[in-house]
């Protein structure tokens, strides 16, 4: 119990705090926004390495095709399960971001806490699973203010000095399910195959706010404001292959990805002049323009993932083990439409990972138990602003902290916490502005042994 209250604790309070916290990303206006982190908090550590990672206590929700790998026991001469090891996994980031405005010279720093995903893992069958969840895609926040002279777009001629505000905020989220299934190929060969369903949903919320400064004329400020909600069904698969090179060392190989697909879309937009007081705050005064309901939608472009990954087990726990793999991404997002217009803005992209997982040999201190990773990551963002390439470097690492249980009534149950951090650079010189992101992600994973057959139990 004390377990499953830190778990949904750590989720209450990334709740709260994202409510309150602040962001300022500027490049977020661009494309659906900042792109979320693809995988569970243990992966991150590894530089987010999951095409060919499989793990009984932790829900890989990028690869689907991971879920038949969770822990199952049949009965003997039956296909009936006898047990399986449920996973239940939240997270939370805590994010740091300082950007550099390279014309102005100028740093600006902002601080957010933001849920990172809840997913739950469940053995179906032997070699069959299923797992469902929610988590963010992308997430929009920025305020940005610009003062100086307004240009008539057709004349060139000089309007006025005006004072502007820019602010946007949203997001995508993605609610899913999925199963994965695994069967045997060869001696201590295995494929697995998985797919996920999920429904994406979200809304990107722009507003432009102008106020002319004027010593003798009396202008109304106004306000452009657009609304797009989102909502769809999505679809995603993936697959594992796994083998045995010897004793102690195994490969594996997995691939996963989506495939393009159309999200509906409803665009509410409004031109108004306004005023504003700090008792009422922004009060319409007259309206130009309004546009509710407005159905559209956009394709969400195509995108594939593949990798590898070669371990040495340390089963038996008498000697250290690791893991290290690779992987390379590519998206399509050349192919993204918005009621069917290019944007511009963003460019299809390529992403390169690389990871490490050290798993001591079993001693009596604490530090032996504990899981150590580190990673890098590389590749131009899929934002594209003013038509320049912005590149991203990523280092990470991370631990994997046991929690050791000593409750009799619960002995089945196993959990552990996953740190990890993240330094990520983001843009140069060649940018308008440039990125340094620090994230730091607290994982939780509880397991549980589900259904046990043929079990005595205790009386005090």
């Amino acid at each position: 119990m004390k377990s499953k209250n830190l778990a949904f604790s750590i989720l209450f309070i990334a709740t709260c705090l994202n409510a309150s916290a602040q962001d300022n990303s500027p490049y977020s206006r661009y494309g659906l926004g900042n792109q979320a982190p693809t995988t569970n908090v243990a992966n991150r550590g590894m530089g987010g390495i999951a095409a060919a990672y499989n793990d009984v206590y932790t829900v890989n929700y990028a690869n689907p095709s991971s879920y038949a790998f969770f822990q199952s026991n049949q009965e003997a001469n039956s296909k009936k399960l006898n047990s399986g090891r449920v996973t239940f996994n939240i997270g939370a980031d805590a994010i740091g971001r300082t950007l550099t405005d390279q014309k102005a010279q100028a740093k600006f720093t902002s601080t957010n806490i933001v849920f990172s995903h809840v997913m739950m893992g469940v053995p179906l069958r032997k070699n069959w699973g299923m797992a469902f969840g929610l988590r963010p895609l992308t997430s929009i926040y920025y305020k940005i203010q610009d003062n100086g002279p307004k240009f008539d777009p057709h004349s060139g001629k000089l309007i006025d000095s005006t004072n502007t505000l820019y602010e946007g905020q949203g997001g995508v989220y993605l609610g899913s399910v999925g199963t994965g299934v695994k069967f045997k190929t060869g001696k201590s060969q295995y494929l697995s195959l998985g797919v996920n369903a999920g429904y994406m949903f979200g809304s990107k919320d722009y507003n432009s706010r102008i106020s002319f400064i004027n010593d003798s004329i009396r202008y109304a400020s106004g306000n452009f404001e657009s609304k797009l909600g989102i909502k769809g069904f999505y679809f995603d698969a993936g697959m594992q292959y796994h083998f045995k090179a010897n004793d102690k060392i195994f490969v594996g190989v997995g691939a996963y990805g989506n495939w393009k697909q159309k999200i509906n879309t409803n665009n509410n937009s409004v031109s108004e002049t306004y005023s504003y007081s700090s008792d009422a705050g922004y009060v319409s005064i007259d309206t130009a323009y309004h546009n509710s309901n407005d159905k559209g939608s956009l394709i969400y472009p195509s995108s594939v993932t593949a990798g590898i990954s070669i371990q040495k087990a340390n089963i038996e726990g008498n000697e250290a083990g690791w893991l290290i793999g690779a992987d390379f991404t590519r998206n399509n997002w050349n192919k993204f439409r918005l009621n069917g217009e290019r944007d511009l803005a963003i460019k299809s992209n390529w992403q390169a990972k690389f990871g490490a997982e050290f798993r001591p040999a079993a001693k009596k201190s604490y530090l032996s138990s504990t899981l150590y990773r580190v990673g890098f990551y590389t590749g131009p963002d899929y934002i594209y602003a003013k038509q320049t390439e912005i590149p991203v470097y990523g280092v990470t690492a991370g631990v994997g902290l046991p929690l050791f249980n000593y409750n009799m009534q619960a002995r089945y149950q196993a959990s552990m916490i996953n740190l990890g951090f993240e330094y990520v650079k983001r843009g140069n010189k060649s940018n308008i502005l440039s990125e340094n992101l620090y994230r730091l992600s607290v994982g939780f994973s509880l397991t549980d042994l589900w259904f046990i057959g043929k079990t005595k139990y205790f009386e005090d």
